[in-house]
């Protein structure tokens, strides 16, 4: 048995390892194969995914605004991200905030390691994630916002919201980490985030003209539908790329996320068959969306059953939630951001509390955090989080809303609004209108 012939078997015992067994500063080509490919996912989510969601939802007039907000959102919150807000929301600092030691991605190189893969990689993945959030919030006030004041919201937004709290829930120093807070992939972070700029918004630029008196109805269900399918698949590498690697939490992560989706799906057609007399397929796509936005903080932690009750208690609440939203409230989320997005992230970042216990039978998952020595304290913590996220993302929304308003305006004019965003915008056209 020569030299050569060890070391040729010891490179394939290092490359057949299992990533949770190699030491956290050694590359593993696997992990960084599998979140390659995640990041690649989580971007086909925004583009094209979510703004064919979005732009099959809003009226002919209205598409393409729709679609250049998505596409411009996707291209500045990339180089802010790159400039100073990874830096601040990963790079040490105190437990509210990081510091500026990676602007401009100083001393990132591809040698510099994140766990197991390229730090490049890691800041890349988390780069998809601070595209998505705020380009969510669009269906709040799609229809009748400028393009300029939509910009200057998200990237203002995207600076003092979305950063400082990945830096609480995802940083080593971040304080409700450090609490214990269970956010696999993000309830907090992205949905209740996302759901409550998209309500704060609608509440301070008012509904859109006609609203509650004429029909307001999507122009192209079928690109809604396209569009579904898309976030669909793709979150799979939101959820399974979550795990930072390729194992089992990455493979369970995926499991669930589809079970609860799928829950999802049949629960909201049931509730529309017994409430209106037939299912639509706007409801099977809003369903859908509200069983994968719940399950995201809970996918790390919870097993098939508890996803399974998870995807149930979504399609329950978060229809209900639009109900009351859009009829009692009266408040215009347009696409209906809060009641999806919103509750779903606080449902599921509670419900993470509850079906991460394992005590529970078939419903069981994989154990509280090292913080909580039962389902009541993970639960509080879980509610901590909730709270903390929500008032400070309602009160900074609310603040730079209004700092807009006050300087370049919000709202386009009635004119300008019942003529369409499309022409008055961008002098474009998605779609012929005779």
């Amino acid at each position: 048995m020569n030299l050569r012939f060890l070391q040729s078997m010891a490179l394939i015992a290092f490359a057949i390892t299992p990533s949770f067994l190699l030491a956290a500063d050694q590359l593993n080509t696997g992990d960084t194969a599998w979140i390659m490919a995640s990041t690649a996912l989580v971007l086909f989510m925004t583009l094209p995914g979510l703004a064919l969601f979005y732009g099959g939802l809003v009226r002919s007039k209205n598409v393409l605004s729709i679609l250049m907000q998505c596409f411009s959102i996707a291209a500045v919150s990339s180089l802010l991200w790159f400039l100073f807000c990874y830096s601040l929301a990963f790079s040490g600092g105190n437990g509210f905030i990081g510091n500026f030691d990676k602007v401009m991605l100083n001393g990132v190189t591809p040698d510099t390691l994140s766990g197991t893969i390229p730090e490049p990689l890691f800041m890349l993945f988390q780069m998809t994630f601070a595209i998505i959030t705020p380009a969510l919030i669009i269906g709040g006030f799609a229809e009748r916002i400028k393009f300029s004041s939509a910009l200057l919201f998200s990237s203002l937004w995207l600076i003092l919201v979305y950063t400082p709290i990945t830096h609480w829930v995802w940083s080593d120093e971040g304080w409700l980490l450090k609490m214990g807070l269970y956010d696999f992939a993000g309830g907090t972070v992205v949905h209740i985030t996302a759901g409550v700029g998209a309500l704060v918004a609608a509440m301070v630029l008012g509904p859109r003209q006609g609203f509650k008196k004429t029909a307001i109805t999507p122009h192209n269900l079928t690109m809604t539908v396209t569009g579904a399918g898309m976030l669909w698949v793709g979150w799979f590498g939101f959820n399974g790329g979550s795990a930072l690697g390729a194992n089992g939490t990455a493979v369970m992560a995926m499991l669930v996320t589809h079970i609860s989706a799928s829950a999802g799906v049949l629960v909201w057609l049931s509730l529309e068959w017994i409430k209106f007399g037939k299912p639509s397929m706007l409801g099977a796509v809003t369903g859908m969306v509200a069983g994968l936005g719940t399950i995201t903080p809970a996918s790390g932690y919870v097993g098939p059953g508890g996803a399974f009750i998870i995807g149930v208690s979504a399609g329950f609440v978060c229809f209900y939630a639009t109900q009351l939203i859009k009829n009692v409230l009266k408040i215009d989320d347009s696409l209906d951001v809060f009641p999806v997005h919103g509750v779903g992230g606080i449902l599921g970042t509670l419900l993470a509390g509850v079906f991460s216990a394992t005590s529970l039978g078939v419903f069981s998952g994989y154990g509280f955090s090292e913080k909580a020595s039962s389902m009541m304290d993970q639960v509080l913590i879980q509610a901590t989080g909730v709270g903390a996220t929500l008032v400070y993302t309602a009160v900074l929304s609310f603040i730079i809303l209004k700092v807009i308003d006050l300087t370049l305006g919000l709202r386009v004019n009635e004119e300008q609004e019942i003529q369409g965003l499309d022409i008055h915008q961008h002098e474009e056209r998605g779609y012929d209108i005779h």
